[in-house]
């Protein structure tokens, strides 16, 4: 018997903007950020212009975001706590569609 040789997945790697994407958005889903509703966002060396200003434009146009740029280059990113109605609160819903019997 042989054995079946897989080529290697190829491994695609994150461009600028999704890496500071996903840092900014670690930052903001951080326990900490959340209980404080507020995080403090500092630009990397390693975070270019274009990538810097498309985050922060991002972020800028989400309603429930407010964003202020620090003296120090940072942004501060605050958010009030949204309100979940009481009855659905820690309830999860799957929609399921009833089969009928076969028989």
């Amino acid at each position: 018997m042989t054995k079946k040789q897989t080529a290697p997945t190829a491994r695609q790697e994150m461009n600028g903007v999704e890496r500071l994407g996903l840092r900014v958005s670690s930052m903001i889903n951080h326990p900490v950020a959340q209980a404080q509703r507020w995080v403090t966002i500092h630009r990397l060396d390693t975070d270019g212009d274009r990538e810097w200003e498309e985050v922060l434009g991002v972020i800028a146009e989400t309603d429930e975001l407010e964003l202020t740029l620090n003296d120090d280059g940072s942004v501060t990113v605050r958010w009030e706590q949204q309100d979940v109605e009481p009855e659905r609160r820690g309830r999860v819903e799957f929609e399921v569609e009833e089969e009928l019997a076969p028989f």
